[in-house]
């Protein structure tokens, strides 16, 4: 383990990290709203912090190792979020304490979209622009961003890719260098983001509604500038543009940039996972849509919409919501926190299991159905016309069963300190699949759970954010040994 390695590049990234404070600053003077102060404290702190780390291990200049890419994802992303906290302990927010402040930044960071707040609409717009931005930038991963920048300063990057990003199969490269990679990761987030900027504005966001809304949009959070989310601009033309993103969000972007550099959509129609991922979408609407149709919940056009709408927001695990699903008919509610275990694709900004994890178990099964039947036969498990390795799927196998003891441990634990099991069990699967609102007593926000369970809950967001094993391989003992 090179520890000096290792605190060097989380001192490098602290520094930059300490840069973000500069825009909610810029808003607050633009705004005149008395909270920029308390961004100036926080980069402060976060640019001093980052320089004690960084210099003197500044000649400390060595390729990582694969447990040294492990150790900086799961410390930089705690440090980050204890850091991002800052502004908004200091703020005004009223009945607001540190676990409140820490589960907030976790909560954007992270890209959950559970928030603790009540009563978004009166907070000052630099404090809702900082929200907005922290899910932004924890959307396609800092890691992800700041690996485009560590090769030039001497730091290698692909143990840091591998460690951050979504998905069972992590080492396949857009381009040559792991720079261009995220590079090109990034420009098609930034070209997403201000494309679903203009849509909301064109469609009547106030410029300021659109930027903060595309932030979470396209990082597939959930945070919102107001209570009630988008339902609060009364719009079926914004929720068509919400849908629309938040859909092509959820896709790989690997595949976004080979249909970019092709011209083509054939990278889509030849993919299995987008072909599931679509599929599931489809089937989960149209099962709202009869549960609210029949039920006379809506009319027949608002079934439609808030069908396709909600079903979306939930599956890609972004959370928005322009009515409250937790008080749907039937099934519908506990159907749609079911979807949001699946996620989006590997390689998006969405959380959850992801769909590729789910098709492979699928096809996993039924190989086993087919081997009752032919138990001579040697049956391979095929994804397209690629045949997997067994190693793939012993560990989508362990990453399943690890996920599911995970979220029941946590679950005990939050029954244990006196939430109700269907509060208890939401919370968790809103926490862990990065979704944001739960059932229960945390449909709305999470300001009445305890600050034990907002704790828990922060671990649970890590724990999906960084797909269990990144965080899970530094508690074994055969990690810490030479």
């Amino acid at each position: 383990m090179q520890h000096r390695v290792v605190i060097r590049i989380v001192g490098v990234l602290l520094v930059l990290f300490s840069t973000t404070m500069l825009p909610p600053f810029i808003v607050s003077l633009i705004y005149n709203d008395g909270e920029g102060s308390y961004f100036v404290t926080a980069m402060f702190l976060s640019l001093v912090t980052g320089l004690l780390l960084f210099w003197p291990n500044r000649a400390h200049r060595r390729e990582l190792k694969t447990r040294d890419g492990f150790l900086v994802v799961v410390m930089f992303w705690s440090v980050l979020s204890f850091f991002g906290a800052i502004p908004l302990y200091l703020s005004n927010i009223p009945d607001f304490n540190l676990a409140d402040a820490v589960f907030e930044s976790f909560s954007g960071l992270t890209t959950t979209g559970a928030t603790v707040i009540v009563g978004l609409d009166e907070l000052p717009k630099s404090i809702l622009f900082y929200r907005q931005q922290l899910q932004w930038l924890g959307g396609m991963g800092i890691i992800v961003l700041a690996v485009a920048i560590l090769p030039m300063l001497g730091i290698g990057g692909m143990q840091l890719y591998r460690a951050e990003t979504p998905g069972p199969v992590k080492d396949a490269k857009l381009t040559p260098r792991i720079a261009g990679t995220a590079k090109a990761l990034w420009f098609i987030y930034l070209g997403l983001t201000v494309s679903c900027a203009v849509s909301y504005w064109l469609a009547g966001m106030s410029p300021f509604d659109a930027i903060c809304h595309s932030f979470s949009t396209v990082a597939i959070g959930g945070f919102s500038t107001h209570d009630l989310s988008i339902g609060w601009f009364q719009s079926s033309n914004i929720e068509i543009i919400c849908s629309i993103f938040m859909l092509i969000s959820g896709v790989n972007f690997s595949l976004h940039f080979v249909a970019y550099r092709q011209l083509s959509i054939q990278p889509y129609t030849r993919d299995p996972e987008f072909k599931a991922y679509v599929t599931l979408i489809i089937i989960v609407a149209a099962t709202c849509f009869i549960g609210l149709f029949f039920s006379q919940t809506f009319n027949f056009s608002e079934s439609i919409y808030k069908a396709i709408f909600h079903t979306i927001s939930i599956g890609t695990t972004t959370g928005f919501a322009s009515s409250d699903f937790s008080s749907w008919p039937g099934m519908l509610p506990l159907l749609l926190i079911f979807l949001s275990f699946v996620g989006g694709c590997a390689g998006s900004t969405g959380g959850g299991i992801k769909v590729i994890r789910f098709l492979l178990l699928f096809k996993q099964g039924m190989r086993e159905i087919q081997k009752l039947i032919h138990p001579n036969a040697l049956l391979r498990v095929k994804l397209g016309k690629q045949v997997l390795s067994e190693k793939v799927s012993d560990a989508v196998w362990g990453f399943f069963a690890t996920y599911v003891a995970i979220f029941v441990l946590l679950m005990l634990a939050l029954i244990a300190d006196g939430m109700d099991q269907v509060t208890a069990f939401s919370a968790v699967a809103a926490s862990m699949n990065n979704l944001g609102p739960g059932l229960g007593g945390v449909a709305e926000n999470y300001s009445d759970i305890s600050d034990l369970a907002k704790w828990l809950l922060c671990l649970a967001m890590i724990f999906g954010r960084l797909e269990i094993f990144t965080l899970l391989v530094l508690l074994t003992p055969a990690f810490w040994r030479r």
